[in-house]
């Protein structure tokens, strides 16, 4: 049987919450505090229920666990992506923190066996790099600079942070540089060219 959809999108559906098993509140609230991540609640109701919310930075979703948030085992959340824009960085301020985190890998691709180091090409999601919180529940590290054709809404350029804006003008800086070689002459009009160039990227066109 096959379901005919609309391509056309009417509602919007944003991901908002993960939710994360753990055995000791206090100590994860410990943890992802001490890792700078924003503590948005601490609701507690009676003896039955409290649910904290932490938000990682520059992240438009979020992490909940507490008491009465879910059955799952302690620990046995898995396989929960943080995309860095650049992991050696995103690895040394972790480990900073107080995080125990994997040495850097990559893969040749989809499927492929992780072998050790920086992807050798520096390919947006091919580096890795992986860390647990006290419980056991595993984070995965992935560098991504310029995302995949049709990966980001083309009629929409939004950056999480201040800092992915930076490494945003500083990516459009090098690839400028470039161009003006090519071009034989300083570009005059460079705040419209960072502009194009910075669209384009984060939606997954080529750049002029």
């Amino acid at each position: 049987m096959t379901t005919e959809t609309s391509s056309e999108r009417t509602v919007d559906f944003k991901l908002e919450v993960v939710v994360i098993p753990v055995s000791d509140i206090d100590r994860s609230k410990r943890f992802y505090s001490d890792l700078g991540w924003r503590l948005d609640a601490d609701f507690v109701v009676g003896d039955t229920f409290r649910g904290v919310q932490f938000t990682p930075p520059g992240s438009p979703a979020s992490i909940h666990f507490g008491k009465g948030i879910t059955s799952a085992a302690p620990g046995s959340a898995s396989g929960m992506y943080l995309v860095v824009p650049d992991i050696e960085a995103a690895r040394a301020d972790l480990i900073g923190r107080g995080a125990e985190v994997s040495e850097i890998f990559h893969r040749a691709g989809p499927g492929q066996p992780a072998t050790r180091g920086r992807d050798p090409e520096r390919r947006s999601y091919f580096s890795y790099a992986t860390f647990s919180d006290p419980d056991g529940n595993s984070w995965l590290l992935q560098e991504v600079t310029t995302r995949f054709p049709g990966r980001v809404d083309p009629g929409a350029t939004t950056f999480a942070s201040a800092a992915d804006l930076a490494n945003a003008f500083r990516r459009a800086e090098a690839a400028h540089g470039e161009y003006e070689k090519q071009l034989g002459r300083r570009g005059e009009d460079w705040p419209t060219w960072y502009a194009d160039y910075m669209v384009r990227e984060q939606s997954g066109a080529a750049a002029a």
